[in-house]
């Protein structure tokens, strides 16, 4: 909705006259028409080979902005494989880690083991609970049945 407020000192009216009034509609009609025709026009070009395609001198520091501009991830390649370890193997690895530290972030896991992301998710879900909140939160620590028998020295 609009408001306004304030005093009119002079009103003023305006209709056409009725002897004008085909002329005014006239008018109307012819303006709509013309504000409704597209201005832009297609041609075609003769000469297709490029050449007033190409940047001027002054214009290659000018850079254009697109999805080339975008930010590239650094592409892992066949060196950069892992090779996933036995499970077993894995699970001694990772109650070595816990008891060193409580809390783990997945970054830090991934780069002290060199496994696989997914075969580390998988471990960590069986193994760990994941904080969603708190001071721990996107860690993983040890569920609490494994960390009792981490806890108790086992008998040589």
């Amino acid at each position: 909705k609009l408001s306004c407020e304030g005093k009119i000192y002079h009103k003023f009216d305006m209709k056409p006259h009725n002897e004008n009034i085909e002329e005014y509609g006239k008018l109307c009609r012819e303006r709509t028409k013309k504000y409704m025709t597209k201005t832009r026009q297609i041609q075609v070009i003769d000469n297709d080979n490029g050449t007033h395609m190409r940047p001027l001198p002054g214009m290659i520091g000018l850079k254009a902005s697109g999805p080339s501009d975008k930010k590239k991830l650094p592409v892992k390649g066949s060196d950069m494989k892992r090779t996933r370890r036995d499970r077993g193997e894995m699970e001694e690895i990772m109650f070595k880690l816990f008891e060193r530290q409580p809390n783990w972030t997945l970054k830090q896991l991934l780069h002290e083991t060199d496994q696989p992301e997914q075969f580390l998710k998988d471990l960590l879900k069986d193994l760990c609970v994941y904080n969603n909140k708190g001071m721990n939160q996107g860690t993983y620590e040890l569920k609490p049945e494994y960390k009792r028998s981490v806890e108790e020295p086992v008998p040589i």
